[in-house]
């Protein structure tokens, strides 16, 4: 691959339901991610998955093929509706559910996403909301995202929805790490949420390490501050949260995934170009935009970062090898026989 090519694979960037062949040629951007709601139904994402696919030649990603992702949660948060796709129920009503109905239905909703080309679910949240908050905390609680208001309710059913889409051969995404049931305000839209409760070995961590122990294979990390872990960085720049509490302490060998750097609130006093250069310093793995624009400005960046410092171009290329590894064990790299 190009270096090009290799830095195009940290990117997981939003796309309408007809992506443009000349974006993949031009970045090589190697996950794809459908950023708003349709309601076209299965047959018309297959489509548009096929189209996607198609793109992954030689010029563009060395014929890796790619993520295509979609919020799919469920109750308000489920981006793909329409003949084909189930009435997903919210994460609530899910908690309610039997471990093994919900490992049951997950893989059903699964296997709807794999008939429609769709191969990475950002979803479970697995978030912990404090009993008699949740109207309050504005990203999880009052969206009913959140399985339940304890650890382990929350672990378990977190584990079961991971569990049922890897039956179905979909990847899943354990997120907001290191957790946004303890916030107000949603970073999507509200600059400066902190978490001033949450440490390092809290009990409220132990969904996230059901969900590793699981075998989710991405960890999405949130765009709030922690004063109790990092209080100097927002936790999607934070060695501490990714270096130390993922990798060192919970053992986590996968994909560290950012939430939106693209147009989210939390960043927008930070140069695109920073944003991504920062996330993967500090850790991260894939960065994901919801924007094109965005999205190119971190490529240019990182681009330029990786030709003169070699410390930056080793800490980029492991993240490669893990976004790689991640899509070897999902078919999605070439084979020469």
């Amino acid at each position: 691959m190009t270096e090009a090519q290799r830095v195009g694979q940290l990117f997981l960037v939003g796309i309408a339901e007809d992506p443009a062949p000349e974006t993949i040629a031009t970045y090589h951007f190697g996950s794809l991610l459908f950023g708003t709601s349709s309601t076209a139904g299965a047959a018309r994402i297959q489509q548009a998955t096929h189209a996607v696919q198609s793109l992954a030649s030689s010029r563009a990603t060395d014929r890796v093929r790619f993520f295509i992702a979609a919020n799919q949660e469920g109750g308000q948060i489920q981006a793909l509706q329409g003949p084909g796709f189930s009435v997903i129920p919210s994460a609530l009503a899910q908690g309610n559910l039997s471990i093994l109905a919900l490992q049951r239905q997950a893989a059903d909703w699964g296997r709807e996403l794999r008939r429609a080309g769709v191969n990475l679910n950002l979803a479970p949240v697995m978030d912990v909301v404090p009993p008699g908050t949740a109207s309050q905390n504005q990203p999880i609680g009052l969206l009913q995202r959140e399985f339940g208001d304890n650890p382990a309710t929350t672990a378990a059913h977190g584990a079961a929805f991971i569990r049922g889409m890897q039956e179905a051969g979909v990847a899943t995404t354990a997120k907001h790490f290191p957790g946004l049931g303890r916030v107000l305000g949603n970073t999507d839209f509200t600059a400066g949420v902190v978490d001033t409760t949450t440490a390092p070995n809290d009990p409220y961590l132990r969904s996230f390490q059901a969900a590793i122990d699981a075998g989710v294979p991405f960890v999405m990390v949130a765009l709030a501050t922690y004063t109790r872990i990092d209080p100097g960085h927002l936790a999607a720049f934070s060695p501490r949260v990714m270096r130390v509490m993922l990798r060192r302490q919970m053992h986590f060998q996968g994909v560290i995934i950012s939430d939106d750097l693209g147009v989210a609130t939390a960043v927008a006093g930070v140069s695109p170009a920073a944003r991504g250069i920062d996330f993967l310093a500090a850790g991260g793995d894939m960065i994901t935009s919801q924007t094109l624009a965005a999205a190119a400005a971190m490529d240019r960046a990182i681009l330029g970062r990786v030709a003169h410092d070699s410390a930056f171009r080793a800490t980029v290329s492991s993240a490669v090898m893990r976004v790689l590894s991640a899509k070897q064990a999902y078919g999605l790299l070439p084979c020469p026989h």
